[in-house]
């Protein structure tokens, strides 16, 4: 599996947000510029991100955008399903009906312990400064 460019962006946003004092606000501009990220692209983001409630924006002179919840109330599980939907490894992990084998497939326990152990790693890696974002 391999997480899409848009997750990894998003990733280093809220990393990024994780970063600053509660309540502090950023500019789409300083995200993009710190985190190498296309402005156009972060836009797309921005909105993917505050949708699925992992951020608020506001506009105007005091605007900008901050996290929706503390960072240890957000998984690296939670930003990637917001960007790339459910982490799937293998269509037949949630449906064991697309494989001709069925639950019979000699790979399907294998996939479904695989995916289960990488939700589980990925859900319990939150942007908390002790769990994932470095102290600044």
């Amino acid at each position: 599996m391999q997480i899409t460019r848009q997750a990894d962006y998003a990733l280093r946003a809220i990393l990024y947000l994780a970063k600053l004092e509660n309540g502090e606000k950023a500019s789409t501009k300083d995200i993009a510029e710190t985190q190498k990220i296309p402005p156009s692209f972060l836009a797309k983001i921005v909105s993917q991100l505050s949708i699925a409630g992992l951020i608020q924006t506001s506009r105007g002179a005091r605007g900008g955008i901050m996290l929706a919840r503390s960072p240890e109330e957000i998984s690296i599980l939670n930003v990637v399903e917001a960007i790339d939907g459910p982490v799937l490894l293998n269509a037949c992990t949630v449906n064991s009906h697309v494989c001709p084998f069925g639950e019979d497939c000699p790979l399907h326990e294998i996939w479904c312990e695989t995916r289960n152990q990488m939700i589980e790693k990925l859900a319990s890696a939150t942007f908390a400064r002790h769990n994932l974002v470095p102290a600044v």
